[in-house]
C-alpha cells in the first residue's frame, strides 16, 4: 500500500506538466466576425433614433419653457400652476424615456452579442478539444500575468480559422454617424 501511494505521489507531477494550455484572445476575433460588424450597426442605428428623440423632445421642452417665461407674468395664478405642471411632467417624461432607452440599447445589445460569443466559444472548445488542450484561457477575460509562450500555444488565429475568418480580415471600425444639420 505504501509503495502504491508513493508511486501516485511521483506519477501526479508528471501528469500536471504533461497538461497541454492555451490562450486566445476573444475580442479579436469578436471583431472580424460579419455577424459582429452587422450588430454594431443595428445598434448603432438605433441609438441615433433613440438620440433622435431625445433631441426632439428636449427641443419641444426648451420651446415651452421659453414661452413660459415670456408669458410668465400676464398670467393668472392657477394657468402659470398648471403650465408649471406640464413642464415639470414632460420633463420628467423626457428622463423616463432616456433611461428606457438605455435600458433598451443594452437589451438590444446583450441580445445582439449573445449568440456572436456563443459561436466563438463553440469555436474556441472545438479548437482547444481538436488540439488536446486542458485548458484555453481568453486574455480578454482573465487577467494573466505572464505567459511563457514556448509552453503555451496562441490559437487565436486557429479560431479564426475554425470560424472560416480570413486570417487578413480587417477588424469592424465604427463610423460615425452622419451629422443632420
Amino acid at each position: 500500500m505504501k509503495r502504491i501511494a508513493f508511486l501516485l505521489l511521483l506519477i501526479a507531477p508528471v501528469s500536471v506538466f504533461a497538461q497541454k494550455f492555451a490562450y486566445f484572445r476573444s475580442m479579436d476575433v469578436a471583431v472580424v466576425m460579419p455577424e459582429y460588424a452587422k450588430a454594431q450597426t443595428d445598434i448603432q442605428a438605433m441609438q441615433k433614433t433613440y438620440e433622435d428623440e431625445i433631441k426632439r423632445t428636449s427641443d419641444e421642452f426648451n420651446k415651452k419653457f421659453a414661452e413660459f417665461q415670456e408669458e410668465q407674468k400676464n398670467l393668472p395664478q392657477n394657468i402659470l400652476e398648471r403650465r408649471q405642471k406640464e413642464l415639470q411632467d414632460l420633463q420628467e417624461k423626457g428622463m423616463q424615456f432616456q433611461q428606457d432607452a438605455q435600458q433598451q440599447l443594452q437589451k438590444a445589445y446583450t441580445d445582439m452579442m449573445d449568440p456572436i460569443y456563443k459561436k466563438l466559444e463553440d469555436a474556441m472548445k472545438e479548437v482547444g478539444k481538436a488540439g488536446g488542450y486542458t485548458f484555453v484561457f481568453d486574455l480578454n477575460r482573465t487577467d494573466i500575468p505572464y505567459i511563457n509562450e514556448a509552453e503555451v500555444k496562441d490559437i487565436t488565429n486557429d479560431i479564426k480559422t475554425k470560424l472560416g475568418i480570413s486570417l487578413t480580415a480587417a477588424p469592424y471600425t465604427p463610423t460615425a454617424p452622419a451629422s443632420a444639420n
